[in-house]
This record gives structure tokens, C-alpha cells and sequence, in this order.
């Protein structure tokens, strides 16, 4: 078994290419479950979307991002789905690698061959943010064909979306490798994703709330991706796409790396 029991908990990842049978085994398993998958993450945000972006919108009408007024679906959706890549990374980056992990073994098995833990963690990276790829790219497909928005550039959020898949899972991951149980999952949930979500201007726009709330909103993850994909739905170029794509990458390396650490002392332990 290739353990990390020679190097440091927090040493540089030691990455080759056989994450990549590890992705295609989580690929092959997943195939059979496909269709069960994809309806139980597509359906409760658009479901959220319909009932809030026609029901809600129809008393709210537009909504002010500087001197321009959008639709309130439109503001919606620009924001439910950076959420919905958030959602389907986090859930498969804690429920399904944990099952793998230590619930059913996988990943001792895994690495009975010569395959490295750093692999294993980093196809389970991917394969998360796949997933929430592969979730919003069926979102976006709906929301065109509800005539929200027909911006050309919205091919240009599909990438965004997939870095947003990636920061969210190696955040994720970080609590995979600390949780006992599955009930432990409630906290990141409760606790962390939820204020995200309303704090990172999704519902309504980030300038209402208070001033500290703000602060605290300005360096969420969250808030970098509705940043930079809801200007994509209004045709626009983001006003600070360097700015947040590079605070999209920094969580995503740091929690990557934090996230391996841990993994690797729990294998140690």
C-alpha cells in the first residue's frame, strides 16, 4: 500500500497521472446512477429558481447592479447557479468521498495498487467538480431554453463554473478528512454554506447589507463566483475578473493542500 507514512503531513502533493483510473473508476460506478443523480441535483435549485424568480420576482420586478436594472429571474438565476456548482461539489466532495473513503474502503483498495494517496485525493477533486460542471451545464441549458438570458458569453461561465466546482470541493474535502460521521456534515452545511449563500449577493444584492457584513462577504468564495458569472448573463465583461478568479484559486490551492494534510494524518492515525 502506498501510504504517506515518509513525508510530511504539509509537503508539496505528490501528483502523477494515476488520479486518472481513479476518476474513470468514480466515472464507471457513477454511469450506472446517472439519471437518479442528475434529477436530485438539478431539481431543488430549479425549482428554486421558478418558484422565486417568477413568484418572487413578480412582486420585485428589477433589480439595480449600478445604473443598470435586470430582471429579478435574471439576478436569480446568475447567482443559483454559481450555488448549484457550490452544492454538487460540496455534497460529492463530503457523502460520496466519505463513503468511499471510510464508510466502504475504496480508497484502502485503491491504494493496495501503486497509487498514491495524493492521487486519490486529487481524482476526488475532479471528480467533484465534474459533477458540478456536468450539473450546471444542464441548469444553463434549462435556463436557455426558458428564454432567461440568451448571452453568447454564458459559454464563458462554463469554465468559471468548473473553478468554482474545484474551489468548493478542496474546501470540502478539508471536513471529509476531519469527520467522524456523516452528522458532522451538518456543520459545514449549517454553519458555513448557508450564510455563504445569503451573504454573497445570490437573492438580493450585497450593497443592503451592513457594513461588516460586507467585509465579511467581500472575501467569500461564493461572492468571487456570482462576481464573475453574473456579468457573463447581462453580456458584460466582470468589472474584477483578476481579482476574483485569483481569490477563487487561492481557496482552491490552500484548501487543496489543507485538505491533503489532514487526509494524510488521518491515514497515518
Amino acid at each position: 500500500m502506498m501510504t504517506p507514512s515518509n513525508l510530511s503531513l504539509w509537503s508539496l502533493p505528490r501528483i502523477g497521472m494515476r488520479w486518472l483510473p481513479v476518476f474513470r473508476r468514480n466515472f464507471l460506478v457513477w454511469r450506472k446512477l446517472a439519471i437518479p443523480s442528475l434529477v436530485g441535483n438539478i431539481a431543488e435549485p430549479l425549482i428554486t429558481l421558478v418558484a422565486f424568480g417568477y413568484g418572487l420576482g413578480m412582486l420585485i420586478g428589477q433589480v439595480k447592479l449600478g445604473e443598470t436594472a435586470v430582471p429579478y429571474i435574471l439576478f436569480l438565476a446568475s447567482g443559483s447557479v454559481c450555488t448549484s456548482a457550490m452544492n454538487a461539489a460540496s455534497f460529492e466532495a463530503l457523502y460520496s468521498a466519505f463513503s468511499r473513503m471510510h464508510v466502504q474502503r475504496t480508497w484502502d483498495g485503491i491504494m493496495n495498487a501503486p497509487v498514491r494517496l495524493d492521487d486519490v485525493l486529487f481524482a476526488e477533486m475532479l471528480w467533484a467538480a465534474f459533477k458540478a460542471m456536468f450539473t450546471t451545464t444542464v441548469i444553463l441549458a434549462v435556463m436557455l431554453a426558458l428564454d432567461i438570458s440568451r448571452s453568447p458569453m454564458l459559454l464563458l461561465a462554463l469554465p468559471l463554473l468548473g473553478l468554482v466546482g474545484v474551489t468548493f470541493s478542496c474546501i470540502a474535502l478539508i471536513f471529509n478528512a476531519l469527520a467522524k460521521g456523516y452528522d458532522f456534515f451538518t456543520y459545514y452545511f449549517t454553519l458555513f454554506l448557508t450564510p455563504t449563500m445569503f451573504l454573497s449577493g445570490v437573492f438580493f444584492p450585497r450593497d443592503q447589507l451592513p457594513g461588516v457584513l460586507r467585509v465579511i462577504s467581500d472575501w467569500l468564495p461564493l461572492t468571487a463566483a456570482v462576481e464573475l458569472v453574473r456579468p457573463l448573463f447581462l453580456g458584460q465583461w466582470p468589472a474584477h475578473f483578476a481579482q476574483n478568479f485569483v481569490l477563487l484559486a487561492a481557496y482552491a490551492v490552500l484548501g487543496f493542500w489543507v485538505a491533503l494534510g489532514l487526509t494524510r494524518k488521518r491515514f497515518r492515525s
